[in-house]
C-alpha cells in the first residue's frame, strides 16, 4: 500500500504575503491561519461527509504545512466536530484519557487543491475585513468632523465618495442645491455618523448639517481653533441661510470681525464653499432680550418684550424692516427662534402703535388708573 502524503506545499508568495501583512499592517499570521482552519473544517465535511475540526501545522522554513483532523476526548460528546467519546478514543489507542487531543492526518493529494483555493480566498477576505476594521477605527475618531474625500462614482443623484478606502454615499438630501460634482473631484464633507451595516461599517456624510459650517469656520478662523473665539450656537437651513452666534473670551478681540476677516475674506471663503448661502454672524449676549434682537439681524429691532414663563417674545420692528426680519418664506425668523430657543412674534411698528393707541383710548374711556403705563409704552416706541 502506498504511503499517504500528509505534507502540503503552498506557493512561496502565500508565506511572503503573510509576512508582509504582519510587517506592514500589523496583522498576525495566526489571524489568517485560524480563518483557514475554520474554512477547511467546513470543506472537510463537504469532501468526506464527516464533520471534524481541522488543525494546520505550519513549517515556514520549508514553506510547507500539514493538515490534521483534531478531536478532544470527552466523557459526554456535545459537538461531534470537535469531540470524541472516551470509549471511541480507546478503540484507537487504550492510552487515551479525557482531555487528550487526537490528531488524524489528511491526505494532501486529495485535499491539496481545496487548500490552495481556500488559502488565497481566505487571505483576501481577511485582508479586506481587517482593512475595513482599521479604517472604521480611524474614521470613528472623525465622527462629527470635516474630511476631504474624492468622488469616485456617481450613481444617479447619489454621489459615492471614498474616505480612507471606505465608500460613503452623499445622498441628495445631504447635498446643497448648487452642488455639482464630477468623478475625481476633491470635496469636503461632514461625517455625521458611522454605523455597522450588513456589509461592514457605513459612513454617513453630509454637506447640509450645521456642523459642516461650524467646522469650516474652525478651519478658516485661527481665533476659533485657538479658543479665543467660541461658537455659542449655530442653526441652518442649508442652501438658504445660516445663523451663528459667537463670543470672544478676550475683550480686546472682536468675535464677529475675526470670523468675517479682512474685507470679508474668511466668511466669503466659506460662503463660496456652500454655494452662496447667506451667513449671519451674530455677537452672542447673555441677556435674552438683547440676544433675540441681535438674532434677527440683518433687521433692526425697535423693542423686545418677553414673557419668561412662556419663553416667548414679542418683537417690534419698523415697517420697512418687517420683510427683512421675517425673511424669505420666514427663514430669518425661524432661525432666530431656533438660535435663541425663544418663540418670537414679530410686529411692525405701525401695528404696535395702533394697538397702544386703541388701548390708551379704552383706558381713557374707563378712567383707568393704568393710563400712565400706556404712556410709558408709547414713550418706549418713540
Amino acid at each position: 500500500m502506498a504511503k499517504k502524503n500528509t505534507t502540503l506545499t503552498l506557493q512561496a508568495d502565500f508565506y511572503d504575503a503573510l509576512g508582509d501583512l504582519e510587517t506592514e499592517k500589523g496583522i498576525k499570521r495566526e489571524v489568517f491561519i485560524d480563518a483557514l482552519e475554520d474554512a477547511l473544517t467546513s470543506a472537510y465535511k463537504k469532501q468526506y461527509g464527516v464533520a471534524k475540526q481541522i488543525k494546520i501545522i505550519l513549517t515556514p522554513e520549508s514553506k510547507t504545512f500539514k493538515i490534521y483532523t483534531c478531536q478532544r476526548v470527552v466523557e459526554q460528546v456535545e459537538d461531534r466536530e470537535t469531540e470524541i467519546s472516551l470509549e471511541d478514543a480507546r478503540l484507537i489507542d487504550k492510552k487515551y484519557k479525557v482531555g487528550d487531543d487526537i490528531y488524524g492526518t489528511v491526505d494532501a493529494a486529495e485535499f491539496g487543491r481545496i487548500v490552495a483555493q481556500m488559502a488565497k480566498q481566505i487571505v483576501t477576505q481577511k485582508l479586506r475585513a481587517v482593512e475595513s476594521e482599521l479604517a472604521y477605527s480611524e474614521l470613528s475618531e472623525k465622527e462629527e468632523e470635516l474630511v476631504t474625500c474624492v468622488v469616485h462614482r456617481i450613481d444617479g443623484k447619489n454621489v459615492c465618495v471614498e474616505i480612507q478606502k471606505m465608500e460613503a454615499v452623499l445622498y441628495p438630501k445631504d447635498q446643497l442645491p448648487g452642488d455639482k460634482f464630477r468623478v475625481g473631484d476633491k470635496i469636503k464633507v461632514f461625517v455625521r455618523g458611522i454605523k455597522s451595516g450588513q456589509h461592514g461599517p457605513q459612513v454617513l456624510v453630509t454637506r447640509t448639517a450645521p456642523g459642516f459650517i461650524k467646522r469650516l469656520f474652525e478651519l478658516e478662523v485661527p481665533e476659533i481653533s485657538s479658543g479665543v473665539v467660541s461658537i455659542k450656537g449655530i442653526v441652518r437651513e442649508a442652501g438658504l441661510r445660516t445663523k451663528m452666534a459667537v463670543y470672544a473670551s478676550d475683550s480686546g478681540v472682536d468675535a464677529v470681525g475675526a470670523c468675517v476677516g479682512n474685507r470679508g475674506s474668511r466668511v466669503n471663503s466659506i460662503i463660496s464653499e456652500v454655494g452662496g448661502e447667506k451667513i449671519d454672524i451674530i455677537p452672542w449676549h447673555e441677556d435674552p432680550l438683547e440676544f433675540i434682537a441681535r438674532a434677527l439681524l440683518p433687521a433692526k429691532v425697535v423693542m423686545v418684550e418677553a414673557k419668561e414663563d412662556e419663553h416667548a417674545a414679542k418683537v417690534v420692528v419698523m415697517d420697512d424692516q418687517l420683510s427683512l426680519a421675517i425673511g424669505r418664506e420666514g427663514v430669518n425668523a425661524r432661525l432666530a427662534a431656533k438660535l435663541t430657543g425663544w418663540k418670537i412674534d414679530i410686529k411692525p411698528y405701525s401695528t404696535m402703535e395702533k394697538e397702544v393707541k386703541a388701548a390708551t383710548e379704552r383706558a381713557e374711556q374707563m378712567g383707568s388708573d393704568n393710563f400712565d403705563v400706556f404712556e410709558e409704552d408709547l414713550g418706549e416706541l418713540d
